[in-house]
């Protein structure tokens, strides 16, 4: 079985409390990129007792045992008592990006092992599963634009009918932004007004009400990425934000962007939105 494992963006990010078990409570929309993406092979390994994970592509940091597949592959097994597989993993998307490919990675793992052994259960099942692997994992179950709440893995379909017809591009610099380095700048607020609401203006009004609150202190340590920011606003972005805790940004726009106006160290992904 090969799969073709899809990442996402992060279109606003609010961070509203920080929970007694030391996880943050958030709120976000996230949406799929589907072209660019990971590719996962899985393949039944009667013969084994445990999986194999081989991975090639970009270089993951890491055992392959403490890889999110593997971690998928097992709460599986925990659950289900499904059998070995052999999986081979080709990363593409780039990694400590805020982008989600390690979650997505690990959400195809649940869907292809469900499908490879006829499992009969149902999203919501998959989902609990998958939220045990990762924060971001559930939301690549059903793989559509969604709210995520609670830590992320609280996932809420949403339509963003604004971004019908728009481009994406998604600019990643050679830096890696850490999960625990962004949380750390991070000083809990509630919104004064609910995501949803904001996401539901005009476009135009996202620049200054849709806000990813990683970015301050992310883009004082690395000032790099705020120049990304402000370089596709003056492409004409409509709207420009850092996705997740980075360190990719992207920006929506009317009409495709020459790559060129890039430097030739950045990572640049462009698509035709919706």
């Amino acid at each position: 079985m090969l799969l073709f494992t899809n990442c996402k963006i992060n279109v606003g990010l609010d961070v509203t409390a920080r929970r007694a078990d030391g996880y943050h409570e958030i709120a976000t929309c996230m949406i799929p990129v589907q072209g660019l993406c990971d590719a996962l092979e899985l393949l039944p390994a009667p013969e084994l007792t445990e999986p194999e994970l081989t991975v090639t592509g970009l270089p993951v940091e890491g055992p392959a045992e403490r890889n999110l597949c593997m971690r998928a592959w097992n709460v599986m097994h925990e659950r289900h008592g499904t059998p070995a597989v052999r999986m081979h993993l080709h990363k593409v998307v780039p990694t400590g990006a805020g982008l989600g490919g390690g979650s997505a990675d690990a959400a195809f793992v649940l869907r292809g092992i469900h499908t490879l052994f006829s499992l009969d259960l149902t999203d919501e099942e998959l989902e609990s599963l998958a939220s045990e692997v990762g924060s971001d994992a559930a939301f690549f179950i059903r793989n559509t634009p969604a709210i995520a709440t609670g830590r992320g893995e609280t996932v809420t379909p949403f339509a963003l009918p604004e971004l019908s017809g728009k481009y994406l591009l998604i600019v990643k610099p050679p830096v890696a932004v850490g999960t625990a380095e962004a949380y750390a700048g991070i000083t809990p607020a509630l919104p004064a007004v609910p995501l949803q609401e904001r996401l539901q203006r005009p476009l135009e009004s996202w620049r200054t009400e849709v806000v990813n609150a990683f970015e301050p202190s992310v883009f004082t340590r690395y000032p790099e990425l705020a120049a990304i920011k402000r370089q596709l606003y003056e492409l004409g972005a409509l709207y420009a934000s850092m996705s997740g805790s980075g360190s990719a940004l992207y920006g929506i726009f009317d009409v495709p962007v020459c790559r060129a106006d890039f430097s030739e160290n950045l990572f640049v992904y462009q698509e035709y939105m919706l």
